[in-house]
């Protein structure tokens, strides 16, 4: 790995190694904390051409010396050189005023170490660590530009807090709707390699930009689902039972991402679900609109059960919900909730009123009971 984090740093590593460097990381927290410190060394000492190759050689030397047990203690060794190397320089990189915990914001990480927190409610443009223009923020939406300067290939992480829904452009014009409780990872910038590899927590509508040359591909659970150019939703939430994949407009490639198997293709306006336990897609014809009126601000049933319902409640309007109601659970329930037109205490009352029940709210937190 330390071969293709090298390769990373000097802008030598395709497309690809980058994934399987962001799938790495990916695995703990321990590996995400030594890539940054490394990140942040590189950068650092990126304008000493002598400095970075002493840097990287003290750190490779030991690394050498120790255990693999032992190494998470290494690193905290890392993040003193990049003070040693960088204080006065870019001193930004290590201490963040912003980097507060605030869980009601739209949060963009760049592998670089660097976090913003993200306004709805302002027009401005996102910087790089070096003062380039990145990309644009209008409002509730971030838009890359394609970039023909030969750059480090920085991966951006974009998170969406429950109760709010965003939009990101990416540099190839390929756009992604993010739904609450999402996150996305993307490169910055595409650049010319063989795949468009994107990696995706949550659940998003995207509109991908037709390159045939460079398949499009979203990398979510155990599953790629792979385009050339079309619209589809994905929904992929840690805490659902399954992931699914619904198209709207022309031609998907599904499959289990390690192994390449069961390979399935989709057309529109149906909807393919990984099944774990069997290692197989099931696919079902199914109205597409249902699945994407959320983009309209709309959640839409058809006979679903509380539980499922609870679900998509608690990722629109931020709360959690405790069901203690037996006749609640076992009920089915068709229909469609607009959900800036309505709030959760309306959608209570109105189960109310067929529904022997009572509620009781403390902060973001319902309890739902009987009635006696």
């Amino acid at each position: 790995m330390l071969d293709l984090i090298y390769k990373y740093l000097n802008n030598e590593a395709s497309e690809d190694e980058v994934a399987s460097i962001f799938e790495w990381i990916e695995d703990s927290k321990e590996n995400k904390d030594q890539f940054i410190a490394l990140k942040k060394t590189w950068a650092i000492s990126a304008t000493d051409e002598s400095a970075k190759r002493s840097a990287w050689k003290n750190i490779e030397i030991e690394l050498s010396k120790v255990k693999q047990k032992k190494r998470s203690k290494l690193w905290k060794y890392a993040a003193v050189i990049v003070v040693l190397i960088g204080f006065g320089k870019t001193i930004s990189l290590i201490y963040n005023p912003n980097k507060i915990t605030n869980n009601d914001k739209v949060v963009l990480e760049s592998s670089n170490g660097n976090i913003n927190y993200i306004n709805e409610e302002q027009e401005k443009n996102l910087l790089d660590i070096k003062g380039d223009i990145i990309a644009e923020q209008h409002n509730n939406e971030i838009v890359y530009k394609a970039s023909s300067t030969k750059r480090v290939t920085e991966i951006h992480t974009l998170k969406i807090p429950l109760g709010k829904t965003f939009k990101v452009t990416l540099s190839d014009g390929s756009i992604v709707h993010l739904n609450s409780g999402t996150t996305l990872k993307y490169p910055e910038q595409f650049g010319n390699e063989t795949k468009r590899n994107v990696y995706l927590t949550g659940e998003a509508y995207f509109e991908v930009t037709k390159d045939e040359k460079r398949p499009f591909v979203v990398h979510s659970n155990n599953v790629a689902v792979e385009v050339l150019g079309t619209k589809f939703n994905i929904t992929a939430y840690p805490e659902d039972e399954n992931m699914h994949t619904v198209l709207v407009e022309g031609l998907v490639s599904i499959s289990e991402k390690s192994t390449k198997s069961s390979n399935t293709l989709l057309a529109p306006n149906y909807k393919a679900t990984w099944n774990e336990k069997t290692k197989s897609f099931d696919i079902e014809n199914v109205d597409a609109g249902a699945y994407t009126a959320w983009l309209y601000g709309e959640l839409v049933f058809k006979d679903a059960t509380f539980s499922a319902i609870s679900k998509k409640l608690e990722r629109s309007y931020n709360v959690k919900i405790i069901n203690n109601n037996d006749s609640l659970a076992n009920q089915k329930f068709t229909g469609t909730i607009k959900v800036k037109e309505s709030s959760i205490d309306n959608i209570l009352d109105i189960l109310k009123l067929d529904t022997p029940l009572k509620y009781s709210k403390h902060k973001n937190t319902i309890k739902i009971t009987n009635s006696n």
